[in-house]
């Protein structure tokens, strides 16, 4: 069993973990940072001195440094993360808006032709139908008159055959039968 850490490592830890740090801007680089690079480097693990206090504390604080830090630098590559999406998700409904008045432009253009040439149809079968009827009339008026010219030459045949009989006389056109 590992033996319990001294109180005074104890009370230094607790003494980092209240104090707070506040990251300085990314342009500039703290002057912890060449602290920081050895213990990125991963340093030799060295063991624990019980009256060596501040040395764990500085530790201790670059730990923590380097959690705020990676902590930061995570929250930032999130908020870019969602910055990129949400502005991909604004221009792709965007694209999707005007698809879509396109297309109900195009639409209203179609039914406003099929409309006109609904139109067009309704008055090419009306008149159609007016010229339908007109033949109508005209070959109704040449029957008639062919009608008239009939019961007109069969009255003029009968006439002639009446005065033909009371003379006596024959026909001098044959119908072409002799």
């Amino acid at each position: 069993m590992p033996a319990a850490p001294p109180p005074a490592v104890e009370a230094t830890k607790a003494e980092s973990e209240e104090k707070t740090v506040v990251p300085s801007p990314p342009d500039q680089k703290p002057e912890e940072s060449k602290a920081l690079a050895v213990v990125e480097k991963a340093p030799e693990p060295s063991p624990k001195k019980i009256s060596g206090g501040s040395h764990d504390r500085d530790i201790a604080l670059a730990e923590v440094e380097k959690e705020k830090r990676l902590s930061f630098i995570r929250a930032w590559e999130d908020s870019e993360k969602t910055k990129a999406e949400n502005k991909a998700q604004k221009k792709l409904s965007v694209i999707v808006a005007w698809e879509n008045s396109k297309k109900a432009s195009l639409e209203a253009k179609l039914r406003k032709i099929e409309e006109q040439l609904e139109k067009k149809k309704a008055e090419y079968a009306e008149k159609m139908k007016n010229k339908v009827a007109l033949l109508h009339k005209e070959a109704e008026e040449k029957r008639a008159i062919v009608e008239a010219k009939r019961g007109e030459e069969r009255l003029k045949a009968e006439e002639m055959a009446a005065k033909l009989r009371a003379t006596g006389q024959t026909p001098k056109k044959l119908l072409g039968c002799f």
